[in-house]
């Protein structure tokens, strides 16, 4: 069964699903832009028999707290101080993580801040490589963060709509049909709580901050050697198959898959995803105790 937790950090109420033994090894589950742990409703029973599962809401995302953009300084080293408060809060001191877009920056500071937590790294479009960034989309975030002014302001706020939160779900999808339209309904009601529109623009801006960690996370992957799967959806346009490969470049022994799916690759391959989670953590991941 899935729980459906809140735990107050720093002040804030944040919001998480959790399932399993926490006894088992634990695996922390974190998401990307524009969703929230719902992204995993499919994947945590199918992870839960097997490990103890923990899936938070970002602050500013879900169902946990949105303090204004006014109030609280939304940057990547900020939620991953609360996403690590709550680890701690939960007694979770080693855990393998999975990562998607948002969830790969904020699971990679995690790592860099404590080396030894990590058991494990499962990645679906979550890049740690300049190689992947498919320039199509990325360009006007670079841009953004140049400079921020109208211009580019216009062009991130049609990242919010409705249209562009249906083409994250649906571009590369052999068969759209497979997807729950309520999905990016879903979202997009988050996101358009008001003042949430300022939080992402941050978020946004802010993301230019990853690319410049990248030469430490690949220090980190050489010297300590985690455990890593990349699964990726082929068809993905935000973070493309390159991606993926790029893991191979400091993890000889990485173990990467392609399948047929887009950016969202869980709405359409969750129980393939599961299957090699499952394997995978099972075969190859550190001893969580």
């Amino acid at each position: 069964m899935t729980h459906h937790r809140y735990a107050t950090v720093g002040g804030h109420r944040i919001f998480y699903r959790e399932a399993g033994d926490p006894a088992k090894p634990a695996i922390v589950l974190l998401h990307g832009y524009p969703t929230s742990s719902f992204m995993f409703r499919d994947l945590i029973p199918r992870l839960a028999g097997d490990f103890h599962v923990i899936a938070p809401d970002h602050l500013g995302f879900g169902l946990s707290d949105a303090p204004p953009a006014t109030e609280f300084r939304y940057t990547f080293d900020a939620l991953t101080d609360i996403t690590a408060a709550l680890l701690t809060q939960l007694e979770v001191e080693r855990y393998a993580v999975y990562v998607q877009d948002y969830g790969a920056p904020i699971g990679w500071r995690l790592a860099l801040r404590d080396p030894s937590a990590i058991t494990g790294i499962v990645t679906q479009s979550g890049n740690g490589y300049d190689a992947g960034f498919v320039p199509e989309f990325w360009e006007g975030v670079w841009a953004y963060h140049r400079r921020r002014d109208e211009a580019t302001e216009a062009a991130m706020r049609e990242a919010l709509s409705l249209e562009a939160i249906r083409w994250q779900y649906v571009t590369g999808v052999p068969d759209e049909t497979l997807i729950d339209p309520t999905v990016w309904w879903h979202d997009h009601a988050l996101v358009s709580r008001p003042g949430n529109d300022a939080i992402q623009l941050d978020l946004f801006s802010d993301y230019a901050s990853n690319p410049p960690l990248y030469p430490r996370l690949h220090e980190y992957f050489r010297k300590h050697q985690p455990p890593l799967l990349a699964v990726w959806g082929e068809g993905d346009e935000v973070f493309g198959p390159a991606g993926a490969r790029a893991f191979a470049d400091d993890l000889p022994d990485a173990e990467i898959h392609l399948l047929p799916g887009g950016h969202f690759l869980l709405e359409t391959a969750a129980a393939e995803v599961a299957g090699l989670i499952r394997r995978f953590l099972t075969d190859r991941a550190a001893p969580a105790r």
